[in-house]
């Protein structure tokens, strides 16, 4: 029996695949080479082509195969169509279509290769505003320059606060409310320290041991660093350099005090410091002496108060604020030591913003 696939109806590849099965039909009917299991018809051929045509059940069992239309006509009974459009489904984004076809079990038959699927509008990532864009250097924050101070906030998120917070330091102090403020309770003793130029500021860091004691609550001393030149203004004068206390207490919560340090004769504790710098950034070096941290005290400890922040980043806001009201004579050779490692590291007065300042009368 005949049976004509007309080639406008299939896809070049598969009308080879076709024809040559095609050819092989009359001698799978035969017998003679044939495999029994093709040769029985399915129960869909049973109900759509007689028993005793066995040339159908062929027919009927390639069409399912491939997604084969036979016409209703029987005049074309001989004739299989093919459905040249694709029924596939659209793979995943970046998989290739065969490799998604051969994993599903579908094969698409098309005269055209079928492309990944575009991202929708709502998938596309949304063009970040200049405040979310990253500034050059990643992390690392300075003074000036690209990671100054105004692109702190941006260098990431843990850095926000440094752009968006509403409680930041350092301010200008003004118009302090004076009244009876409850005296600082500072239990410092002689101890050992080691000394850490980090990149930013020299630090001394310190073992536990040494507290004050404010508002009820008992900090301890963890470390002290310089800044020059004074971060906090006082009715808006600075000094030369400030020397920031920084304690912690069983909470978490931080109270920062501050020396100012002005211009004047020789401080034998800040001297210790210098003599102890390490001759590598980051790599602390311990001190062969000690220290006694009164002597960093000015004998007035009358001071300033107010909620702020951290002056670096990432910036955190909730600290307690303790600038002393008399500053601590340094001499220039002093001032100089430090001014040849950070000639500035100070940041820019931050707006006060409404906080209520107190000041010891």
């Amino acid at each position: 029996m005949p049976w004509n696939l007309p080639s406008r109806s299939l896809s070049c590849p598969f009308a080879v695949a076709v024809l040559s099965l095609a050819c092989a039909l009359p001698a799978m009917a035969s017998g003679g080479h044939d495999d029994a299991r093709a040769a029985k018809p399915t129960a869909a051929a049973k109900e759509t082509a007689p028993a005793s045509d066995p040339m159908d059940a062929l027919r009927q069992k390639l069409a399912e195969r491939l997604g084969a239309q036979k016409p209703a006509d029987s005049r074309n009974a001989g004739v299989v169509r093919v459905d040249n459009r694709a029924t596939a489904p659209v793979p995943p984004s970046g998989l290739p279509v065969a490799a998604y076809a051969s994993s599903t079990g579908n094969l698409t038959l098309s005269s055209t290769t079928r492309t990944n699927a575009r991202p929708s509008t709502a998938a596309k990532h949304a063009e970040p505003t200049p405040e979310q864009r990253p500034v050059p250097h990643g992390d690392h924050w300075d003074y000036s320059g690209e990671g100054g101070p105004e692109a702190w906030g941006k260098m990431k998120p843990e850095f926000s606060q440094c752009s968006t917070g509403q409680r930041q330091s350092p301010i200008d102090i003004r118009g302090g409310i004076a009244v009876q403020l409850e005296p600082i309770q500072f239990d410092y003793r002689t101890t050992g320290f080691s000394v850490i130029d980090n990149g930013h500021t020299v630090q001394v860091n310190l073992p536990s041991g040494n507290t004050i004691t404010v508002l009820g609550r008992r900090f301890e001393l963890l470390q002290f660093h310089f800044h020059r030149p004074s971060e906090e203004r006082i009715n808006g004068k600075q000094y030369d350099m400030v020397a920031h206390l920084v304690h912690k207490d069983a909470e978490g919560k931080l109270a920062v005090v501050a020396v100012l340090l002005d211009r004047g004769v020789a401080q034998p504790l800040i001297q210790a410091v210098w003599n102890a710098l390490p001759l590598e950034k980051n790599e602390a070096q311990a001190a062969p002496g000690t220290i006694d941290l009164n002597k960093l005290l000015p004998e007035d400890r009358r001071y300033y108060t107010y909620m702020g922040s951290l002056t670096t980043p990432p910036c955190s806001e909730g600290v307690l604020w303790m600038v002393m009201k008399t500053p601590v004579p340094v001499s220039p050779e002093q001032i100089d030591i430090f001014a040849r490692l950070y000639p500035m590291n100070a940041r820019p007065v931050q707006q006060a913003a409404g906080r209520l300042i107190k000041e010891s009368n």
